[in-house]
């Protein structure tokens, strides 16, 4: 697949992207997730928008991949601690950075209007991009996400908690440590069944590590679990959203409660809910496959 590279710097924030696709083809952005590389986004999915004529523009958000790395060292024993007491949580940027960093690529590449797919952290930048910039929103597709900050009745398991904190806590990992890592991750996310200890696999996660080695300070990714703690709740941002919106939620996702989902469908008029069964918190090739036909269909409806 051909792509085009670069970096978009604005107010002292460098956010790299990948943009596929043509000019003249309908522009997707997508969003991605917690500690999240552009690379993460699954061939699959991309290709498939390619072959029904869209354009996927994909970017690392700050502090993962290539883009601009902060500076705080957050303690996620403080953070959590503050978090389950209901008191403020302190962070070096909020979710509302984020989506900024969003709407920065899309007037860099001159983009008037473009379809916003986000999926976890990034279904909650989404939320506040087609909230805020309405004007830039031709559809919205909202994947395992919530307008609620993740707390223990509506979030993660306890043994996808146990994995988040130890790679926010673990600041230099080794290549071999993310591996072993990265192998429970999917085990615990991914479509039950599948095998993720393959040759393929094992490389493209040691590619993804060297692609950012030494970058930033190793906090990064707790920087990002801090700006999902220290927003608000978003729930009058998503009873504001008009753009057409397809809500995609696993029946046994791990990381957000599917009730979630069902929440956001009913704040939002303009929106359609899709419970998959057997999906959990990732979109690989099988999940993929039973909702594509619905995603482009959505797509063209809004076109």
């Amino acid at each position: 697949m051909e792509y085009k590279e670069g970096l978009v710097k604005k107010n002292n924030v460098s956010i790299f992207y990948r943009d596929y696709g043509k000019n003249y083809q309908e522009p997707i952005l997508l969003v991605h997730g917690l500690g999240a590389q552009l690379v993460h986004w699954s061939d699959d999915l991309i290709d498939l928008l390619i072959k029904n004529n869209y354009r996927p523009i994909v970017f690392d958000n700050r502090d993962a991949g290539l883009s601009s790395r902060f500076s705080s060292k957050p303690s996620m024993l403080i953070g959590y601690i503050r978090y389950y007491l209901r008191l403020p949580v302190q962070s070096e940027y909020d979710l509302n950075d984020m989506a900024k960093d969003a709407i920065n690529l899309l007037d860099h590449l001159k983009i008037d209007k473009a379809h916003i797919l986000g999926t976890s952290m990034g279904g909650m930048i989404g939320q506040i991009i087609c909230a805020k910039y309405p004007e830039k929103i031709k559809s919205f597709t909202l994947i395992a996400s919530t307008a609620s900050v993740p707390g223990p009745f509506n979030g993660a398991s306890k043994e996808v908690r146990e994995i988040m904190i130890e790679r926010a806590q673990n600041a230099n990992p080794t290549a071999e440590e993310v591996y072993e890592r990265e192998l429970k991750w999917v085990s615990l996310i991914g479509t039950e069944g599948s095998i993720a200890d393959t040759e393929e696999f094992k490389n493209e996660t040691f590619a993804n590590y060297n692609r950012a080695l030494d970058r930033g300070n190793g906090y990064d990714y707790a920087r990002q679990v801090f700006a999902i703690l220290s927003s608000k709740n978003r729930i009058r941002k998503v009873m504001r959203i008009q753009s057409p919106t397809l809500i995609i939620h696993g029946k046994d996702d791990p990381v957000i409660h599917y009730k979630n989902s069902i929440k956001i469908n009913k704040l939002i008029k303009n929106s359609k809910l899709l419970l998959i069964d057997g999906m959990r918190h990732l979109i690989d090739e099988s999940i993929l496959n039973e909702f594509s036909h619905e995603l482009i269909q959505h797509f063209k409806k809004a076109n």
